[in-house]
C-alpha cells in the first residue's frame, strides 16, 4: 500500500460522497423549479461528473488492490454521508441514524479483519 493508493481510495470515497449530495441537492430543486431550471442542472450534472470519477477510480483500485481492502473504506461513506447531510442538507441527525452508522461501519471493519 503506498500513499498514492491511499489518496486515490480516499478521492474515490470524497467523490462518493460529494456526488451524493449533490444529487439530492438536484433532486430537491427539482421539486420547487422543475427538471429544466439551472438550480437542478447544474448539481444534478456536477454528481453526475463526481459519481463517474468515483466509478472509474474504483474500477482502477479494483485493478491493483483486493476488495477486502478497498471495501472498509466505502463501508466510512456511511457517516460521512450522515454527518455531511446534516451539515450540508441541514437534515436531521438522530441518536438511531448515528448509532445505526456506527454499528453498520464497525461490522464493515470487523468483516475486513476476517
Amino acid at each position: 500500500m503506498t500513499a498514492i493508493s491511499l489518496v486515490l481510495v480516499f478521492t474515490a470515497l470524497l467523490a462518493f460522497v460529494a456526488g451524493q449530495l449533490l444529487l439530492k441537492k438536484a433532486m430537491d430543486a427539482a421539486n420547487l423549479s422543475g427538471f429544466k431550471s439551472s438550480r437542478f442542472l447544474l448539481p444534478f450534472a456536477a454528481g453526475i461528473f463526481l459519481l463517474t470519477v468515483q466509478f472509474f477510480l474504483n474500477l482502477g483500485l479494483l485493478q491493483r488492490y483486493d476488495l477486502s481492502f478497498i471495501y472498509p473504506f466505502q463501508g466510512l461513506s456511511v457517516i460521512i454521508i450522515s454527518v455531511a447531510a446534516a451539515i450540508v442538507l441541514r437534515e436531521k441527525l438522530t441518536l438511531q441514524l448515528v448509532a445505526g452508522s456506527i454499528l453498520i461501519s464497525v461490522g464493515i471493519v470487523l468483516v475486513s479483519l476476517t
